[in-house]
């Protein structure tokens, strides 16, 4: 069986779409439960919560609109790699709930099995047209 990196990449973009957007919903919908399950005590203002949802959404429906109309996945790739790099910054340097370094932890393979599958995703799609032009 030969490994077919065009479908795996719109699987793989779509579960994490999904991801984007369960989170953002979570957040949004549920701030107070959200913050709770994932290792604070209490947040008093909740706001930043549901900004934060609305934010997971948003990108979701970027990484979408990015993928279904250019087969790109630059948006995705770039949030996953600051928000890796962001969370695990602050867990080096300060005490975090489980839930900071776990995302940022998932954030970077994800952005990383997306940048690699959208390599051999890409070559694949090259070496195809190449012999089909021919």
């Amino acid at each position: 069986m030969r490994f077919d990196a065009p479908k795996f990449e719109k699987l793989l973009v779509l579960l994490i779409i999904l991801h984007s957007l369960g989170v953002g919903i979570m957040l949004f919908l549920f701030p107070g439960w959200s913050v709770r399950f994932g290792g604070w005590s209490e947040v008093t203002l909740l706001f930043f919560v549901r900004q934060s949802g609305i934010f997971h959404l948003v990108l979701a429906f970027g990484y979408w609109n990015e993928y279904t109309r250019y087969g790109g996945v630059t948006l995705l790739i770039s949030a996953k790699t600051i928000a890796f790099v962001f969370l695990m910054s602050v867990s080096l340097f300060v005490v975090m709930p489980w839930a900071v370094w776990m995302s940022g932890i998932a954030d970077g393979l994800m952005g990383l099995m997306v940048l690699l599958v959208h390599r051999h995703a890409v070559s694949a799609d090259e070496t195809s047209s190449k012999t089909s032009s021919t």
